[in-house]
Protein backbone atom coordinates (compact mmCIF):
# COMPACT_ATOMS: atom_id res chain seq x y z
CA UNK A 1 0.00 0.00 0.00
CA UNK A 2 1.49 3.62 -1.04
CA UNK A 3 2.02 5.75 1.73
CA UNK A 4 -1.00 8.06 0.83
CA UNK A 5 -3.15 5.02 1.57
CA UNK A 6 -1.64 4.33 4.81
CA UNK A 7 -2.47 7.65 6.05
CA UNK A 8 -5.89 8.88 7.85
CA UNK A 9 -4.54 12.46 7.13
CA UNK A 10 -6.81 13.86 4.41
CA UNK A 11 -4.03 16.10 2.93
CA UNK A 12 -1.53 13.71 2.68
CA UNK A 13 -4.01 11.31 0.98
CA UNK A 14 -4.79 14.53 -1.86
CA UNK A 15 -1.03 15.10 -2.12
CA UNK A 16 -0.03 11.64 -2.40
CA UNK A 17 -2.62 11.41 -5.06
CA UNK A 18 -1.74 14.64 -7.20
CA UNK A 19 1.60 13.17 -7.32
CA UNK A 20 0.03 10.93 -9.08
CA UNK A 21 -1.54 12.65 -11.22
CA UNK A 22 1.90 14.84 -12.21
CA UNK A 23 3.81 11.95 -13.08
CA UNK A 24 0.89 10.80 -15.36
CA UNK A 25 0.56 14.17 -17.09
CA UNK A 26 4.38 13.92 -17.47
CA UNK A 27 3.80 10.86 -19.70
CA UNK A 28 1.58 12.30 -21.40
CA UNK A 29 3.53 15.10 -22.51
CA UNK A 30 6.23 12.71 -23.10
CA UNK A 31 3.87 10.45 -25.16
CA UNK A 32 3.07 13.89 -27.23
CA UNK A 33 6.70 14.64 -27.99
CA UNK A 34 6.95 10.69 -29.39
CA UNK A 35 3.45 11.30 -31.21
CA UNK A 36 5.03 14.71 -32.69
CA UNK A 37 8.42 13.25 -34.28
CA UNK A 38 6.28 9.97 -35.58
CA UNK A 39 3.69 12.98 -37.46
CA UNK A 40 6.76 14.72 -39.01
CA UNK A 41 7.81 11.85 -40.16
CA UNK A 42 4.61 11.29 -41.62
CA UNK A 43 4.60 14.61 -43.21
CA UNK A 44 7.78 14.40 -44.87
CA UNK A 45 6.63 11.34 -46.85
CA UNK A 46 3.68 13.17 -47.71
CA UNK A 47 5.38 16.00 -48.95
CA UNK A 48 7.87 13.75 -50.71
CA UNK A 49 4.70 11.62 -52.75
CA UNK A 50 2.34 14.55 -52.52
CA UNK A 51 -0.07 12.59 -50.80
CA UNK A 52 -2.75 15.06 -49.11
CA UNK A 53 -2.19 16.64 -45.78
CA UNK A 54 -5.88 16.13 -44.86
CA UNK A 55 -7.26 12.23 -45.28
CA UNK A 56 -10.95 12.69 -43.71
CA UNK A 57 -11.61 8.98 -44.06
CA UNK A 58 -7.90 8.11 -42.20
CA UNK A 59 -9.01 10.72 -39.74
CA UNK A 60 -12.55 9.05 -39.29
CA UNK A 61 -11.27 5.98 -38.69
CA UNK A 62 -8.45 6.72 -35.99
CA UNK A 63 -10.88 8.84 -34.04
CA UNK A 64 -13.86 5.66 -34.00
CA UNK A 65 -11.16 3.42 -33.15
CA UNK A 66 -10.28 5.17 -30.02
CA UNK A 67 -13.86 5.82 -29.20
CA UNK A 68 -14.42 2.26 -29.29
CA UNK A 69 -11.37 1.41 -27.06
CA UNK A 70 -12.53 4.29 -24.31
CA UNK A 71 -15.69 2.81 -24.26
CA UNK A 72 -14.00 -0.44 -23.02
CA UNK A 73 -12.06 1.42 -20.99
CA UNK A 74 -14.53 3.19 -18.95
CA UNK A 75 -13.07 6.22 -20.01
CA UNK A 76 -15.60 8.72 -21.56
CA UNK A 77 -15.65 8.80 -25.76
CA UNK A 78 -16.03 11.97 -26.20
CA UNK A 79 -13.27 12.97 -24.23
CA UNK A 80 -11.18 10.80 -25.99
CA UNK A 81 -12.18 12.16 -29.49
CA UNK A 82 -12.09 16.14 -28.15
CA UNK A 83 -8.12 15.36 -27.29
CA UNK A 84 -7.52 13.68 -30.33
CA UNK A 85 -8.80 16.12 -32.55
CA UNK A 86 -6.98 18.94 -30.54
CA UNK A 87 -3.76 16.83 -31.05
CA UNK A 88 -4.58 16.07 -35.09
CA UNK A 89 -4.85 20.13 -35.42
CA UNK A 90 -1.74 20.45 -33.73
CA UNK A 91 0.13 17.39 -36.11
CA UNK A 92 -1.01 18.99 -39.17
CA UNK A 93 0.56 22.03 -37.98
CA UNK A 94 4.12 20.20 -38.03
CA UNK A 95 3.44 19.12 -41.71
CA UNK A 96 2.73 22.23 -42.67
CA UNK A 97 6.72 22.92 -43.60
CA UNK A 98 6.90 21.31 -47.04
CA UNK A 99 4.67 20.24 -50.22
CA UNK A 100 5.27 18.45 -53.39
CA UNK A 101 5.32 20.19 -55.87
CA UNK A 102 2.00 19.46 -58.25
CA UNK A 103 3.52 20.46 -61.03
CA UNK A 104 7.03 20.93 -62.41
CA UNK A 105 9.72 22.25 -59.54
CA UNK A 106 10.56 25.57 -59.67
CA UNK A 107 7.30 26.93 -62.13
CA UNK A 108 7.20 30.44 -62.12
CA UNK A 109 3.85 31.87 -60.60
CA UNK A 110 3.15 34.97 -59.61
CA UNK A 111 1.23 36.47 -56.57
CA UNK A 112 0.11 39.80 -57.62
CA UNK A 113 -0.65 41.43 -54.02
CA UNK A 114 1.27 38.95 -52.85
CA UNK A 115 2.15 41.23 -49.58
CA UNK A 116 -1.02 41.54 -48.57
CA UNK A 117 -2.39 39.78 -45.55
CA UNK A 118 -4.65 36.67 -47.76
CA UNK A 119 -1.16 37.17 -50.41
CA UNK A 120 1.31 36.52 -47.87
CA UNK A 121 -0.81 32.86 -47.15
CA UNK A 122 -0.60 31.67 -50.85
CA UNK A 123 2.88 32.96 -51.37
CA UNK A 124 4.31 31.46 -48.43
CA UNK A 125 2.13 27.88 -49.56
CA UNK A 126 3.83 27.87 -53.11
CA UNK A 127 7.04 28.82 -51.83
CA UNK A 128 7.03 25.38 -49.61
CA UNK A 129 5.76 23.82 -52.40
CA UNK A 130 9.27 24.65 -54.69
CA UNK A 131 7.94 26.97 -56.90
CA UNK A 132 9.55 30.14 -57.90
CA UNK A 133 7.24 32.05 -56.65
CA UNK A 134 6.83 36.31 -58.17
CA UNK A 135 5.63 38.70 -55.61
CA UNK A 136 3.83 42.00 -57.38
CA UNK A 137 2.47 44.98 -55.01
CA UNK A 138 2.05 48.39 -55.25
CA UNK A 139 5.47 49.29 -55.88
CA UNK A 140 6.18 46.46 -58.72
CA UNK A 141 3.55 46.97 -59.99
CA UNK A 142 5.15 49.29 -62.79
CA UNK A 143 7.41 46.59 -63.37
CA UNK A 144 4.34 43.82 -63.61
CA UNK A 145 4.50 43.35 -67.44
CA UNK A 146 8.15 42.20 -67.32
CA UNK A 147 7.42 40.31 -64.08
CA UNK A 148 4.52 38.60 -65.64
CA UNK A 149 6.79 37.22 -68.68
CA UNK A 150 6.87 33.21 -68.50
CA UNK A 151 4.59 32.87 -65.04
CA UNK A 152 2.60 29.38 -65.51
CA UNK A 153 -0.25 30.67 -62.77
CA UNK A 154 -1.28 34.75 -62.40
CA UNK A 155 -3.21 35.07 -59.08
CA UNK A 156 -4.64 37.99 -58.36
CA UNK A 157 -5.19 38.85 -54.50
CA UNK A 158 -5.79 42.69 -54.05
CA UNK A 159 -8.85 43.86 -52.57
CA UNK A 160 -12.63 43.47 -53.88
CA UNK A 161 -12.51 47.06 -55.05
CA UNK A 162 -9.62 47.00 -57.27
CA UNK A 163 -9.71 43.47 -58.17
CA UNK A 164 -11.90 44.02 -61.77
CA UNK A 165 -9.79 46.77 -62.95
CA UNK A 166 -6.24 45.14 -62.09
CA UNK A 167 -7.62 42.04 -63.95
CA UNK A 168 -8.63 44.29 -67.32
CA UNK A 169 -5.05 45.25 -67.35
CA UNK A 170 -3.56 41.79 -67.70
CA UNK A 171 -4.10 40.88 -71.59
CA UNK A 172 0.02 40.60 -71.99
CA UNK A 173 -0.63 37.33 -69.98
CA UNK A 174 0.96 34.56 -72.21
CA UNK A 175 -1.42 32.22 -73.61
CA UNK A 176 -0.63 28.78 -71.26
CA UNK A 177 -1.10 31.02 -68.11
CA UNK A 178 -3.39 30.46 -65.75
CA UNK A 179 -5.50 33.15 -64.62
CA UNK A 180 -7.13 32.95 -61.14
CA UNK A 181 -8.45 35.26 -58.38
CA UNK A 182 -8.96 34.56 -54.64
CA UNK A 183 -11.78 37.49 -53.92
CA UNK A 184 -14.74 36.62 -51.93
CA UNK A 185 -17.42 38.25 -55.32
CA UNK A 186 -16.73 35.62 -57.95
CA UNK A 187 -19.35 36.69 -60.84
CA UNK A 188 -17.87 40.28 -61.93
CA UNK A 189 -13.88 38.95 -61.17
CA UNK A 190 -14.71 35.34 -63.41
CA UNK A 191 -16.04 37.88 -66.16
CA UNK A 192 -13.46 40.60 -66.09
CA UNK A 193 -10.69 37.27 -66.21
CA UNK A 194 -12.44 35.68 -68.93
CA UNK A 195 -12.65 39.26 -71.18
CA UNK A 196 -9.21 39.74 -70.60
CA UNK A 197 -7.53 36.66 -70.91
CA UNK A 198 -7.81 34.34 -73.80
CA UNK A 199 -6.24 31.68 -71.46
CA UNK A 200 -7.14 29.34 -68.63
CA UNK A 201 -9.54 31.10 -65.90
CA UNK A 202 -10.54 29.76 -62.85
CA UNK A 203 -12.02 32.05 -59.92
CA UNK A 204 -11.06 31.17 -55.84
CA UNK A 205 -12.13 32.05 -53.10
CA UNK A 206 -10.75 30.44 -49.92
CA UNK A 207 -13.18 30.35 -47.36
CA UNK A 208 -10.93 31.40 -44.65
CA UNK A 209 -8.99 34.63 -43.03
CA UNK A 210 -5.35 35.19 -43.46
CA UNK A 211 -4.91 34.10 -39.60
CA UNK A 212 -5.51 30.82 -40.89
CA UNK A 213 -2.47 28.76 -40.58
CA UNK A 214 -2.73 27.13 -43.89
CA UNK A 215 -5.52 25.07 -46.14
CA UNK A 216 -5.35 22.14 -43.79
CA UNK A 217 -9.49 21.44 -43.45
CA UNK A 218 -10.26 24.78 -45.04
CA UNK A 219 -13.04 24.89 -47.83
CA UNK A 220 -12.04 26.47 -51.27
CA UNK A 221 -14.55 27.59 -53.78
CA UNK A 222 -13.79 27.16 -57.29
CA UNK A 223 -15.61 28.46 -59.92
CA UNK A 224 -14.58 27.48 -63.41
CA UNK A 225 -14.23 30.16 -66.62
CA UNK A 226 -12.31 28.36 -68.92
CA UNK A 227 -9.76 25.46 -70.02
CA UNK A 228 -10.48 23.25 -66.77
CA UNK A 229 -7.58 20.77 -67.71
CA UNK A 230 -4.78 23.22 -67.76
CA UNK A 231 -5.06 24.11 -64.52
CA UNK A 232 -6.16 20.53 -62.43
CA UNK A 233 -2.63 21.14 -61.54
CA UNK A 234 -3.76 24.21 -59.35
CA UNK A 235 -6.66 22.41 -57.94
CA UNK A 236 -4.28 19.10 -56.93
CA UNK A 237 -1.82 21.34 -55.35
CA UNK A 238 -4.72 23.19 -52.98
CA UNK A 239 -5.57 18.99 -52.53
CA UNK A 240 -2.20 18.32 -51.55
CA UNK A 241 -2.04 21.00 -48.77
CA UNK A 242 -5.26 19.81 -47.21
CA UNK A 243 -7.56 21.83 -49.02
CA UNK A 244 -11.25 20.85 -49.42
CA UNK A 245 -12.29 22.05 -52.44
CA UNK A 246 -16.20 22.85 -53.50
CA UNK A 247 -17.13 23.19 -57.13
CA UNK A 248 -19.85 26.52 -57.74
CA UNK A 249 -21.69 29.00 -60.25
CA UNK A 250 -20.28 32.13 -59.58
CA UNK A 251 -24.22 33.55 -59.81
CA UNK A 252 -24.86 30.80 -56.90
CA UNK A 253 -21.56 31.72 -55.04
CA UNK A 254 -22.27 35.37 -54.87
CA UNK A 255 -25.75 34.96 -53.52
CA UNK A 256 -25.05 32.59 -51.33
CA UNK A 257 -22.30 34.87 -50.15
CA UNK A 258 -24.98 38.13 -49.66
CA UNK A 259 -26.60 35.44 -46.59
CA UNK A 260 -23.66 34.04 -45.16
CA UNK A 261 -21.22 37.17 -45.48
CA UNK A 262 -22.69 40.28 -46.13
CA UNK A 263 -26.00 39.82 -43.67
CA UNK A 264 -23.71 38.71 -41.10
CA UNK A 265 -21.03 41.62 -41.26
CA UNK A 266 -23.44 44.17 -41.67
CA UNK A 267 -25.70 42.66 -39.06
CA UNK A 268 -22.74 43.07 -36.43
CA UNK A 269 -21.51 46.21 -37.53
CA UNK A 270 -25.44 47.33 -36.54
CA UNK A 271 -24.93 45.72 -33.01
CA UNK A 272 -21.34 46.90 -32.19
CA UNK A 273 -22.81 50.70 -33.44
CA UNK A 274 -25.98 50.28 -31.07
CA UNK A 275 -23.60 49.32 -28.40
CA UNK A 276 -21.10 51.61 -28.82
CA UNK A 277 -23.95 54.20 -28.61
CA UNK A 278 -25.81 53.02 -25.73
CA UNK A 279 -22.31 52.62 -24.24
CA UNK A 280 -22.82 50.18 -21.52
CA UNK A 281 -19.98 49.02 -19.70
CA UNK A 282 -18.08 46.37 -21.99
CA UNK A 283 -16.53 44.39 -18.60
CA UNK A 284 -19.45 44.06 -16.90
CA UNK A 285 -21.36 43.02 -19.95
CA UNK A 286 -19.03 40.13 -20.14
CA UNK A 287 -18.85 39.07 -16.69
CA UNK A 288 -22.76 38.74 -16.72
CA UNK A 289 -22.79 36.31 -19.95
CA UNK A 290 -22.94 32.80 -20.39
CA UNK A 291 -20.39 31.34 -22.74
CA UNK A 292 -23.27 31.36 -25.96
CA UNK A 293 -23.28 34.62 -25.43
CA UNK A 294 -19.70 35.99 -24.71
CA UNK A 295 -18.74 33.49 -27.98
CA UNK A 296 -21.80 35.69 -29.92
CA UNK A 297 -20.25 39.47 -28.54
CA UNK A 298 -17.04 37.89 -29.55
CA UNK A 299 -17.90 37.47 -32.87
CA UNK A 300 -18.97 41.08 -33.13
CA UNK A 301 -16.03 42.37 -31.23
CA UNK A 302 -13.92 40.28 -33.77
CA UNK A 303 -15.43 41.86 -36.82
CA UNK A 304 -14.15 45.68 -35.49
CA UNK A 305 -10.92 43.84 -34.61
CA UNK A 306 -10.04 44.06 -38.28
CA UNK A 307 -9.43 46.49 -41.24
CA UNK A 308 -12.73 47.88 -41.92
CA UNK A 309 -12.19 48.76 -45.74
CA UNK A 310 -12.12 45.00 -45.95
CA UNK A 311 -15.89 44.21 -44.45
CA UNK A 312 -16.77 47.49 -46.43
CA UNK A 313 -16.06 46.50 -49.75
CA UNK A 314 -17.39 43.04 -48.80
CA UNK A 315 -20.48 45.04 -47.92
CA UNK A 316 -20.35 47.91 -50.55
CA UNK A 317 -19.73 45.95 -53.83
CA UNK A 318 -23.07 44.47 -54.97
CA UNK A 319 -25.70 47.00 -54.92
CA UNK A 320 -28.08 44.45 -54.98
CA UNK A 321 -27.11 43.83 -51.36
CA UNK A 322 -28.78 46.71 -50.60
CA UNK A 323 -32.44 45.41 -51.52
CA UNK A 324 -31.58 41.91 -49.35
CA UNK A 325 -30.90 44.37 -46.51
CA UNK A 326 -34.55 46.35 -46.67
CA UNK A 327 -36.34 42.67 -46.28
CA UNK A 328 -33.98 42.15 -43.53
CA UNK A 329 -34.79 45.43 -41.80
CA UNK A 330 -38.95 44.75 -43.02
CA UNK A 331 -38.88 41.59 -41.25
CA UNK A 332 -37.10 42.87 -38.16
CA UNK A 333 -40.06 45.68 -37.68
CA UNK A 334 -42.27 43.03 -38.39
CA UNK A 335 -40.83 40.89 -35.11
CA UNK A 336 -40.57 44.27 -33.14
CA UNK A 337 -44.85 44.92 -33.86
CA UNK A 338 -45.36 41.56 -32.42
CA UNK A 339 -43.32 43.02 -29.44
CA UNK A 340 -45.17 46.05 -29.51
CA UNK A 341 -48.70 43.91 -29.82
CA UNK A 342 -47.95 41.55 -27.01
CA UNK A 343 -48.84 38.81 -29.28
CA UNK A 344 -46.32 36.26 -28.17
CA UNK A 345 -49.01 33.36 -29.53
CA UNK A 346 -47.85 34.95 -33.42
CA UNK A 347 -44.26 34.97 -31.65
CA UNK A 348 -43.97 31.22 -31.09
CA UNK A 349 -46.03 29.62 -34.05
CA UNK A 350 -43.28 31.87 -36.08
CA UNK A 351 -40.68 30.59 -34.10
CA UNK A 352 -41.87 26.80 -34.68
CA UNK A 353 -42.16 27.06 -38.96
CA UNK A 354 -38.68 28.68 -38.51
CA UNK A 355 -37.88 25.82 -36.64
CA UNK A 356 -39.12 23.68 -39.14
CA UNK A 357 -37.51 24.81 -41.82
CA UNK A 358 -34.24 24.43 -40.23
CA UNK A 359 -35.20 20.84 -39.88
CA UNK A 360 -32.18 18.61 -38.77
CA UNK A 361 -29.84 21.20 -39.32
CA UNK A 362 -30.90 22.86 -35.75
CA UNK A 363 -30.60 19.64 -34.13
CA UNK A 364 -27.02 18.98 -35.37
CA UNK A 365 -26.17 22.75 -34.33
CA UNK A 366 -27.27 22.15 -30.66
CA UNK A 367 -24.71 19.26 -30.42
CA UNK A 368 -22.15 20.92 -32.31
CA UNK A 369 -22.24 24.39 -30.35
CA UNK A 370 -21.78 22.53 -26.77
CA UNK A 371 -18.34 21.53 -27.48
CA UNK A 372 -17.68 25.35 -28.36
CA UNK A 373 -19.49 26.17 -25.16
CA UNK A 374 -17.45 23.92 -22.92
CA UNK A 375 -14.08 25.41 -24.80
CA UNK A 376 -15.27 28.88 -23.90
CA UNK A 377 -16.31 27.72 -20.73
CA UNK A 378 -12.12 26.90 -20.23
CA UNK A 379 -11.00 30.05 -21.69
CA UNK A 380 -12.72 32.04 -19.45
CA UNK A 381 -11.19 30.22 -16.31
CA UNK A 382 -8.06 30.81 -18.09
CA UNK A 383 -8.62 34.89 -18.19
CA UNK A 384 -9.21 34.49 -14.91
CA UNK A 385 -6.43 33.51 -13.82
Amino acid sequence: MSDYGRSNDPKAQLSGLRDQIDELDQQLVELLAKRAKVTTQVGQIKSQTGMPTYVPEREAQLIESRRQQALALGVPPDLVEDLLRRIMRESYLTQNSEYRCATEKGTKIAVIGGKGALGKLMVGLFERSHYDVVVIDKDEWPDAQRLLTGVKLCIVAVPIKQTVNIIKTLSFLDDDCVLADITSVKQAPLDAMLEAHTGPVVGLHPMFGPDAPGMVKQVVIVCHGRSAQQYEWLLQQMVIWGAQLHKSDASVHDADMAYIQVMRHFTSFVYGAHLHAEDPDLASLIAHSSPIYRLELAMVGRLFAQDPNLYADIIFDNTENLALLKRFRTRFDEAIALFEANNKAQFVEQFRHISQWFGDYAKACLVDSKQLLLKADDDRMLRKK
